[in-house]
């Protein structure tokens, strides 16, 4: 009920632009896209592999008319120190490089968020731009004393966006995310 308010609230801002689930048919469009956007096919072929390995995944796209100009992935990411707690890390997420600077990625951004708070998930996690993800509600997770699995990853680029504080309470430890992420990197 909440996705389909969102979806009409969406077309009232972006009249050309929707944002839905992806569709079969849109995956070589959506392997274009991420090419273009990262100039290399490591981030497409991470989204091939996350897609078929993961279940668990919310894949959403950025269609004008027709066509993807952009596209966002969530999949499962644990922070462990003792207890597991569940969330999901936000990569990959692209925009065709002709459509940047029009907020087509922050309304990806968004509608993930919404879509994932209204399912329950506690917190998205993002390695991402220090300068970008902030404005999008993201902070660093050295506040939570939560750390990146991977070594040499800037404390500022690794960020979380909270959804549930009372999930994350006593929460610390290595945001650990699936195992397709290592062989992308």
């Amino acid at each position: 009920m909440l996705e389909i308010e969102l979806y009409y609230s969406l077309i009232r801002e972006y009249p050309l632009i929707i944002i839905r689930p992806e569709k079969p048919e849109d995956v070589p469009l959506i392997y274009s896209v991420l090419e273009q956007t990262f100039k290399r096919d490591a981030e497409a072929k991470l989204a091939d592999s996350l897609r078929t390995a993961c279940k668990d995944h919310l894949s959403l796209v950025a269609d004008d008319n027709g066509t993807i100009v952009g596209y966002i992935m969530f999949t499962p990411v644990l922070i462990k120190n003792g207890a597991e707690v569940r969330g999901m890390g936000l990569a990959p997420m692209a925009v065709l490089p002709s459509r940047q600077g029009r907020g087509i990625g922050s309304l990806l951004v968004k509608s993930g968020l919404q879509i994932l708070q209204e399912r329950g998930c506690p917190f998205v996690i993002v390695l991402g731009h220090p300068d970008y993800y902030p404005r999008l509600g993201f902070v660093p997770t050295s506040g939570f004393n939560i750390k990146s699995q991977w070594d040499g990853v800037p404390e500022k680029a690794f960020m979380i966006h909270v959804m549930d504080n009372k999930a994350l309470e006593n929460v610390s430890g290595i945001a650990t995310f699936r195992d397709e992420f290592d062989e992308a990197l």
